[in-house]
């Protein structure tokens, strides 16, 4: 198998170094690389050409267009059988091709996802970020998990692969932001794909380096979902909704103490509850109570972070044309 790994980069020639130097590292070599830059000021072209002797690179710079359609421009370069598409914030383990190759070997899928890790080098803040993405407090634990909403599992495109195949039937990306890998996940399984989780398979995911960072990327994904029901509206569920109504529950705790110091004491013994839940697993997980106590904090911004988008999307998408509202019609906010 001969894989095409495509990275889209803005801004992050650092960021950049460290996966291409993680990516000589490979023990399964049958690759190319295909680093497509979006736009960037902060140009990445002197970092391609530090790994020109060590791995087969090509380096393409194109005006800004987002994340997705950079995704397709670095496709239609490709000559692999099989796409590989990684964020510019991920290390990737030796063992990651090989693994890769020996699942698609053994049986086969048109597309697969892989989950994400800490590395053991990560700041305390980046360790418990990730906690945070993959708590069964937060995300329900089916991020990076074989269970998946609908029973069908749908790849991220942070650590994501298909075959060229898939890309030739259904196009590529047709968002390039809000979304645009839940869009494009659904229609590889509309078009009749497998779709599977190679739990070997796993990066290393640097995210957000500070909660500031953290908080914003959120509210943004909360964004998305709401951007999705506009080109799939049964793809929006209840659980979905749940970091919004958390967002709600918590701006409503200080009506209650004018209501009732009983139902005050609850709401605030539930607050406390989740907390101490929180930092009590994520310490067990992590073996540190600093990651612990900051994975408290990033739980808290992520749900309300995710919740805030979701709810000012939704209310735009509410006041939206009723022709929108009822076919599903999509209508796109990049910023």
């Amino acid at each position: 198998m001969f894989f095409s790994i495509i990275i889209p980069v803005f801004n992050r020639p650092d960021e950049l170094r460290e996966l291409l130097s993680s990516l000589t590292k490979q023990t399964y070599t049958n690759f190319e690389v295909i680093i497509v830059e979006d736009g960037s000021t902060l140009k990445a072209d002197g970092v391609v050409a530090e790994f020109a002797a060590s791995l087969t690179i090509r380096y393409f710079f194109k005006e800004n267009s987002g994340q997705g359609f950079t995704r397709n421009y670095g496709f239609e370069q490709a000559k692999g059988d099989y796409f590989v598409i990684f964020d510019s914030d991920a290390l990737i383990p030796a063992h990651y091709f090989s693994a890769v190759n020996d699942q698609l070997s053994q049986a086969w899928l048109d597309a697969y996802g892989g989950p994400d890790a800490a590395h053991p080098d990560f700041t305390p803040i980046q360790k418990a970020i990730s906690y945070s993405m993959t708590s069964v407090f937060t995300t329900g634990g089916i991020r990076g998990s074989k269970k998946n909403l609908g029973g069908t599992y749908h790849p991220r495109s942070f650590n994501m692969g298909l075959s060229r195949k898939v890309w030739e039937t259904i196009g590529g990306y047709k968002l390039s932001r809000m979304g645009e890998d839940i869009e494009f996940a659904i229609r590889i399984i509309e078009n009749g794909f497998k779709t599977g989780l190679i739990q070997d398979a796993f990066i290393y995911h640097k995210r957000r380096t500070n909660f500031g960072q953290f908080y914003r990327q959120l509210r943004f994904f909360g964004r998305a979902r709401i951007n999705i029901s506009r080109y799939y509206p049964s793809e929006l569920k209840l659980v979905h909704t749940f970091p919004a109504v958390f967002t709600l529950f918590l701006v409503s705790i200080p009506v209650w103490a004018l209501i009732s110091p009983i139902l005050f004491g609850l709401a605030i013994g539930f607050v406390l509850l989740l907390a101490v839940l929180i930092l009590i697993d994520a310490t067990q997980k992590e073996k540190s109570i600093k990651v612990g106590l900051l994975s408290v904090e990033a739980a808290f911004v992520q749900l309300t972070g995710y919740g805030i988008g979701f709810i000012s999307e939704g209310w735009k998408r509410f006041w939206e044309p009723k022709q929108f509202r009822e076919t599903g019609a999509s209508i796109e906010y990049p910023s």
